[in-house]
């Protein structure tokens, strides 16, 4: 829920306001950022660093300094093997690509770039890192993924995936940052021309689209989808994925339409968002309001965001699905139809996502690994085969293959599309009423994300509550069980607090680039207890703020 939505949410945009490519390809080069202003700073949150050219936190100079940063790292780290690059649709991709490849050459950097000069997605970039590192002779191999995700289309994007295939970890990208502003000053850069690059005996063409694409039989039942005849759909958003999916249909012999497959980095074709904007985010009813229109076109529908690493599922039965109903039916699917996966295989899920996960997976007798928010804590479960699949409410996650092998230990919104259409295929019914079968068992759940304006003292409070300065025992009516700010599954700090009762929870954690925190709230009484659970929320969280202020 937002305080306020826009009139203009789930239209198309008018031409006049859509952003103006041009000037943001320019202010990329031409604007200078300022060191010394701290929105205008390398900073690398959950997935990477981020920023526009219009406001000088996205330009030509960020990506030189984290490129030398992220060359230097590797050296440090003895890191010599090929560098996977990606990029995505947004119009300052492109530039930012550019930009790395001249640094990336200068540095001797071999550098798999796609053939082509196309787009690539997310997943297709984890994958590959890992396929390289497992069949590798010699030399641990890297990656870069130039995107803002699904944001609008005037942002940018740059993150560093380590050897482990995944999004770097917090001590990697500390260093990273902090070396990048260190050079953002002023330094001296190595770089050679554009033409150089391209020319350089380290930079090596590469056909991720057939490589990919080939491996996916290993991870998704293919041949039952084909044998099905199911008419599926898929919105590509016109983003990375926009040349895999004809290649995915034509190689499996799938009735796949594909829908936006064309490259526009105005994303005109995307209806607005909640707020008003254009967002390429496949959960958002808003956003996906062309799709949803069509879902009775199809037996199943599904789509992607810009970068292919998150997914939204449309069926007939209930139009978009919520990002936990569907993570919660495809748990219980791929738990009863994976024979090879180990029998303790544990599933991964973040602190704010639906307890219906933690109540389906403990029926089928597995164990629930919980995380704090970010995908970068469940790689190692990945890597070493205990985690067979993970997600998070924001609708992303991965799976392992069929065999129990690690698949990507990213996001992967292609997968999960698929999977979709094979649980139809094997089951007979789409997701969403596997979902409403499981509910029948477990309980309806009643979920909702909001926001609550906070400043800047107020969220750095929010991150410093423990359970002995927020204390409540009685939650909507139930007596608490745990008040938390440590993961479960790892014992990592979440970055707030989480409240825990029988039927119901709360987490809130303050926003890292907006002065607002995030409420999440789910029960399994209903609607009304679901809203009395976030008006205590806030009202304890207000209070503890209060005694916060007054002890500074």
């Amino acid at each position: 829920m937002n305080a306020s939505v826009n009139p203009n949410a789930g239209r198309l945009t008018d031409l006049r306001d859509l952003a103006d490519i041009p000037s943001l390809v320019v202010a990329y080069y031409a604007e200078r950022p300022d060191p010394g202003v701290v929105e205008q700073r390398v900073s690398f949150g959950t997935s990477g660093h981020r920023g526009s050219s219009l406001t000088r936190s996205f330009n030509e100079r960020h990506i030189l300094a984290v490129t030398q940063a992220i060359c230097e790292y590797r050296k440090k780290e003895g890191i010599d093997g090929p560098l996977f690059i990606g990029l995505d649709t947004h119009a300052l991709s492109r530039p930012a690509f550019v930009t790395a490849l001249e640094v990336l050459a200068a540095h001797d950097v071999t550098v798999m770039v796609a053939a082509n000069n196309d787009f690539t997605p997310t997943p297709v970039i984890s994958r590959a890192i890992l396929a390289y590192n497992r069949r590798r002779q010699s030399g641990l191999s890297d990656g870069i993924v130039i995107t803002p995700s699904h944001n609008p289309p005037g942002d940018g994007g740059f993150k560093y995936n380590p050897p482990h295939g995944g999004p770097a970890g917090s001590a990697v990208t500390g260093w990273i940052e902090g070396r990048a502003n260190e050079l953002l000053g002023g330094a001296e850069i190595a770089r050679v021309s554009y033409e150089q690059a391209l020319r350089a005996p380290t930079t090596v063409q590469h056909d991720y689209v057939t490589a990919y694409v080939d491996d996916l039989a290993s991870v998704i039942d293919l041949e039952a989808i084909r044998a099905s005849g199911l008419h599926l759909a898929v919105d590509a958003l016109g983003g990375a994925g926009i040349h895999y999916w004809h290649r995915i249909a034509e190689r499996y012999g799938l009735d796949l339409t594909v829908l936006n497959d064309v490259y526009d980095p105005t994303f005109r074709f995307i209806t607005r968002d909640w707020d008003g904007k254009i967002r390429m985010d496949p959960s958002s009813p808003d956003a996906m309001r062309s799709l949803i229109g069509l879902k009775d076109d199809f037996d199943l529908a599904f789509a992607c965001d810009t970068d292919h690493d998150r997914h939204g599922i449309v069926t007939k039965s209930a139009g978009l699905m919520q990002p936990n109903h569907y993570l919660a039916a495809a748990i219980d699917y791929l738990i009863t139809h994976r024979p090879d996966w180990k029998p303790d295989i544990a599933i991964g899920k973040t602190v704010v996502s639906s307890s219906i996960i933690d109540r389906v997976v403990t029926r089928r007798n597995h164990r629930v690994h919980e995380t704090p928010v970010g995908f970068k804590w469940f790689v190692d479960g990945l890597t070493d085969g205990w985690i067979g699949f993970c997600g998070e409410e924001s609708a992303g996650a991965t799976f392992v293959e069929t065999s129990g092998q690690v698949w990507t230990t990213d996001k992967d919104g292609i997968t999960a599309g698929l999977l979709s259409a094979e649980m139809t295929a094997r089951t007979g019914r789409d997701p969403a009423e596997l979902y409403k079968g499981l509910t029948e068992e477990v309980g309806t759940s009643y979920y909702r994300r909001s926001d609550a304006p906070a400043n800047k003292e107020q969220r750095t409070a929010l991150g410093r509550l423990t359970p002995d300065t927020f204390k409540v025992t009685e939650l909507a009516g139930e007596a608490v069980q745990h008040v938390l700010t440590h993961a479960p599954g790892d014992g990592s700090a979440i970055g707030g607090i989480k409240v825990v009762a029988a039927n119901g929870w709360f987490a809130v954690r303050p926003s890292g680039t907006e002065d607002v925190y995030k409420i999440y709230a789910e029960s399994f009484i209903g609607d009304d207890h679901l809203r009395r659970i976030e008006d205590q929320s806030r009202q304890l969280v207000g209070e503890a703020l209060s005694v916060a202020s007054a002890a500074a």
